[in-house]
């Protein structure tokens, strides 16, 4: 019978550590949660006909942010819009980081 106490109350001591541990995982996990990308050719090539207008609209060089910002889309969007058209040859990085239609 003793241990059986012994043994109680080493898991009670436990119990209220376990529910801190997982509610702090509850809201780590709430605060990293972001919007996925659905990773296809069909999606990707619309976003890279955002990515082409954006830049056309402007008729000057951009940088990522400012594409995303002009297309109305995320960076990794246009990140991955920006990989099509650069495949495709329709793109021309400058010096500083930007991009501009070739």
């Amino acid at each position: 019978m003793a241990e059986k106490k012994a043994t109680k109350k080493a898991t009670e001591t436990k119990a209220p550590v376990a529910k801190k541990e997982a509610t702090a995982k509850k809201t780590a996990t709430v605060k990293a949660a972001k919007a996925t990308v659905a990773v296809n050719a069909e999606n990707i090539g619309f976003k890279a006909g955002d990515v082409y207008q954006a830049l056309a609209a402007a008729e000057k060089a951009l940088n990522v942010k400012e594409i995303a910002k002009a297309a109305k889309i995320s960076e990794e969007e246009t990140l991955l819009g920006l990989g099509w058209l650069f495949k495709e040859g329709k793109l021309q990085s400058t010096e500083d980081n930007k991009v501009v239609l070739a």
